[in-house]
């Protein structure tokens, strides 16, 4: 396990919703020094876990992927539910 760790836990009533906005980022490796994983507790809680050899690689993967969730959750206020 690398040194450096982080575990965020957003409760949302969009987290299903971001997480399928997360999963194409996720899939690509950004950056080989940090390993980001993120899955959804229930409906509503959405867990962003990163990994990283150093605390550079952990500040850059943390930026990216709080930016993303941030972005998503904003886009979600905006979506009209029909």
């Amino acid at each position: 396990m690398p040194p450096h760790e982080a575990i965020f836990r957003f409760s949302t009533g969009h987290a299903e919703q971001i997480y399928r906005a997360l999963v194409p980022e996720l899939s690509d490796e950004v950056n080989v020094r940090s390993t980001t994983r993120c899955r959804l507790e229930g409906t509503t809680t959405l867990v962003l876990q990163v990994e990283a050899e150093d605390t550079a690689a952990l500040r850059a993967a943390l930026n990216m992927f709080l930016r993303l969730i941030n972005v998503a959750d904003e886009v979600q206020g905006l979506v009209k539910k029909p």
